[in-house]
């Protein structure tokens, strides 16, 4: 059973930063079959309410399933020490889902043909998904993805929540895994209807995300995360 466990937690853990990987192609427009513009598409007011659906079904899966009340009431079924596999692996079957429903839309809002520009955009665009990857270490990477609990429960260690910490960038932003997705989301030297569409949905998934986090740390952690709310920025360093 502990085996079966563990195995599980590693599955889930690969199939996600498979599917991750794939996300930023998908967002990019490069290397994979089927991306963000790629196709042919339907009408655009079809394609534009079946991806705002899209979107919602990912924004309701992530939020709901983050929720304490949630895991308290699926405890009994599924027990903690995969809790967070469970929800690693339920996220990367709804992004596989958004991906392969998402309908491409015609027109573009804007295209940068400068060359030098155009390396700006995409260095931008590649620094923020390493800021992405950077940021889940500096926290608790396998913490985050369900491998610590999984491995915890195979060695029949107790399981203990990981200490708040102040490494590095948190030092001066309290969420740089964001500001990444924000700059992997709009750093595109082109930038499509379809583009615009997904980038403004998941900026608002995000914005939303951070005010209910912030919500949830400062019960669970009180004056100290309060405190580190007031000497730190939320996005930007100095602006937000």
């Amino acid at each position: 059973m502990r085996a079966i466990v563990l195995l599980y937690g590693v599955v889930s853990y690969f199939l996600f930063f498979g599917v991750f990987l794939y996300l930023i192609a998908f967002i990019g427009d490069f290397f994979v079959p089927k991306t963000l513009s790629s196709g042919s598409g339907i009408a655009s007011e079809q394609a534009l309410v079946i991806n705002i659906g899209l979107m919602l079904l990912w924004g309701i899966q992530h939020s709901v399933m983050a929720r304490g009340w949630f895991k308290d009431a699926i405890s009994a079924v599924i027990p903690h020490h995969v809790e967070r596999s469970t929800y690693v692996l339920a996220t990367s079957v709804v992004l596989i889902v958004l991906m392969y429903y998402w309908q491409p839309m015609s027109g573009v809002v804007w295209r940068v043909d400068n060359s030098i520009l155009q390396t700006l955009f995409w260095a931008i665009f590649a620094i923020g998904w390493v800021v992405v990857l950077i940021s889940t270490f500096l926290t608790d990477h396998f913490d985050l993805f369900g491998l610590r609990q999984s491995w915890l429960y195979f060695v029949k260690k107790t399981y203990t929540d990981v200490a708040f910490t102040e490494a590095w960038v948190y030092r001066w932003i309290r969420h740089p895994m964001m500001l990444g997705l924000l700059m992997g989301f709009w750093a595109l030297p082109t930038m499509t209807v379809s583009h615009l569409v997904f980038s403004i949905g998941m900026s608002l998934y995000v914005l939303a995300g951070i005010h209910f986090e912030e919500q949830g740390l400062a019960q669970t952690l009180g004056e100290d995360y309060t405190d580190y709310q007031a000497r730190t920025s939320k996005i930007i360093p100095k602006i937000y």
